[in-house]
């Protein structure tokens, strides 16, 4: 199994290792920090398999994709029948499903 290493990619730093997790499932997952990212993101198992380039692509593309739904905005939840009598949470159903048609 290979080592951990530090690698660059699109103006970031990063820096991944190999640990043992103690949450659910434990093991060993690679870790990895990112420069001007406080947080540590443990990604993925660890498998005997890995190589350095296979293990970068899947590093890149999960904090790419952790980015991009970083950036969407947020889409409030609606909780309509909280604090609503189950009548009026019915009615106002009611009502919806009669403005489709």
């Amino acid at each position: 199994m290979i080592q951990g290493f530090t690698f660059e990619n699109n103006g970031r730093t990063y820096v991944c290792t190999i640990e043992e997790r103690t949450a659910v499932p434990a093991g060993m997952f690679w870790w990895f920090a990112v420069t001007n990212d406080q947080q540590r993101y443990s990604a993925f198992e660890a498998i005997s398999s890995d190589t350095q380039k296979s293990v970068k692509a899947r590093i890149v593309a999960f904090y790419e994709n952790l980015l991009r739904v970083r950036a969407e905005p947020v889409v409030p939840r609606n909780h309509f029948s909280r604090g609503r009598p189950p009548a009026a949470a019915k009615a106002a159903a009611a009502a919806v499903e009669n403005d489709e048609d």
